[in-house]
């Protein structure tokens, strides 16, 4: 792509084809989710329909606060996915400092007022962009403080300055390759990313974070101090529990690390899927995925990333070569750390300043998609079903990202994460430019049938509207003590929403 030209979300899938496979892993949810929109609202019909008053809270925040009247709203209330610009937030608070966020949460819980945390906008049911809510826009806590082997990150931080942040001095923390999303989303809902097989989950590396309370009380949760909260915190899902401020990680080292892409021939989907069924979860220092798209035949790709040199990735890529169709191209080359986390988001050659959002004076501009998930516990017995679900098909992808490695090493009731016996996640992706209608339909179907070749198990951080039994598919085994938590820390539902964790 020349310069100039905005990198969107289905772009990012078509560089991937040209070279940077993977740019969708990670592409996740926000921090908060306030009450569904009324068309499908659940929340309690005795709410008041009386605000907060906006004039008493616009006093306390210094960030300001946007309400529907006021210029510069209608980009206030934008966030990443078009299909959501028709939503109409009661009020957008741009937050600076943690103060800021406990006003907002006082004044929403005394009025019984919906409230919404939102990082980088990406929630895939839009629960950060609800209709008649006070949205918490954190965007301006964003500051990236790495201190020797910590770091500390603001909540509002996109993921493309935090590798730049983290980059300087030398650090980094695994997480996932869209540059616009937002670290608190991320975390939240576990972090699948490209250094996930080496390093574990993004909320493996958390330390503690600053959360503000159903009762507006600022508290640090962390394995000393609040450690029920600090392990919902790990896996949980982003609008539960509390407003996440900022992050504390521990940080490794970035490592030197070499990208790989490969394309076969048409016709060999269902034998690449096979093969790579059988050869990803093999050592932790590889990280891959395979990406079906829709066509007749379908079309399959196959990239990630190995920590270490080219000499050695093509070892274990000889593995896979042993098991899969000869690829028709085959890109393997040395990379930094930065330059990796830029190769996957698309922006290879741009700037850091580049690869932001359009509206942060950047490139990457907003994409309509709609989308879910499943998770592979184990190989799919059948391949070629698998590959049929796309069969005939336009605008469609299944992008399956592996797991294993170090994340299979945390026990899944350590944190609040299930999957972590997991052998990959699947992202099923559908283009919605020429409307909603026909992804959603294309990607209930494809949901409903990869269900039935891979179980009912999904991830949050791809969190769907439509997803059946979503609380034991997000969550598995961990749902009770999650509930427990939400009865402890949100008793009164200041943070509800439709599929946010309610008490039992």
């Amino acid at each position: 792509m020349p310069v100039g030209q905005q990198v969107t979300r289905r772009s990012l899938l078509r560089a991937a084809a040209a070279g940077a496979v993977g740019v969708a892993a990670g592409c996740t949810s926000e921090v908060g989710s306030p009450r569904p929109a009324p068309a499908t609202s659940t929340a309690s019909s005795s709410r008041p329909a009386e605000p907060p008053d906006w004039a008493a809270l616009r006093k306390k925040l210094r960030g300001g606060l946007v309400l529907p009247a006021d210029d510069g709203y209608a980009a206030a209330a934008q966030v990443y996915n078009p299909l959501f610009d028709g939503r109409r937030p009661a009020a957008i608070a741009r937050c600076e400092r943690p103060e800021d966020v406990q006003a907002c949460v006082e004044a929403a819980a005394a009025a019984r007022f919906p409230i919404a945390a939102r990082s980088g906008g990406h929630s895939y049911a839009g629960y950060s962009n609800q209709d008649e809510a006070l949205i918490v826009d954190l965007g301006p806590m964003s500051a990236v403080n790495p201190r020797g082997p910590r770091a500390e990150i603001g909540a509002g931080a996109r993921l493309i300055d935090v590798y730049a942040g983290l980059s300087v001095e030398g650090r980094c923390v695994p997480a996932g390759s869209c540059p616009s999303v937002g670290i608190a989303g991320l975390t939240l809902g576990g972090g699948i990313g490209v250094l996930s097989r080496k390093y574990g989950l993004t909320c493996d590396l958390l330390e503690s974070a600053q959360v503000v309370k159903a009762d507006g009380s600022l508290v640090t949760a962390s394995l000393e101090s609040e450690p029920d909260l600090f392990w919902a915190l790990r896996g949980g899902g982003g609008g539960n529990f509390g407003i996440v401020t900022s992050f504390t990680f521990n940080t490794v080292v970035a490592p030197a690390l070499t990208v790989f892409a490969l394309r076969f021939p048409a016709g060999s989907a269902a034998d690449v899927v096979e093969a790579w069924q059988n050869w990803a979860d093999g050592v932790a220092e590889m990280w891959s995925n395979c990406v079906v798209s829709a066509g007749s035949p379908p079309s399959v790709r196959v990239g990630g990333c190995f920590v270490g040199s080219p000499e050695l990735c093509r070892i274990h890529l000889n593995r896979f070569f042993a098991l899969a169709p000869a690829p028709t191209s085959e890109l393997v080359t040395a990379k930094s750390y930065l330059d990796t986390m830029r190769h996957f988001a698309g922006c290879s050659d741009r700037s850091v300043e580049q690869c932001r959002p359009a509206a942060q004076g950047g490139e990457l501009d907003r994409s309509s998609f709609v989308a879910s998930s499943r998770i592979l516990a184990k190989p799919v017995s059948d391949p070629a079903a698998l590959v049929s679900l796309l069969d005939g098909r336009s605008e469609l992808d299944l992008m399956l990202d592996s797991l294993g490695g170090e994340v299979s090493f945390t026990r899944p009731e350590q944190t609040a994460f299930p999957h972590r016996d997991a052998l990959a996640s699947v992202q099923i992706y559908a283009n919605a430019t020429a409307g909603r209608q026909s992804a959603t339909r294309q990607v209930r179907e494809v949901l409903e049938s990869l269900g039935r070749l891979a179980g009912q198990l999904g991830y949050v951080n791809y969190i769907d509207p439509n997803m059946p039994n979503w609380e034991s598919a997000y969550y598995g085994g961990n749902i009770s003590r999650l509930q427990d938590i939400a009865a402890r820390y949100d008793p009164d539902g200041v943070f509800a929403f439709a599929q946010g964790i309610k008490p039992r």
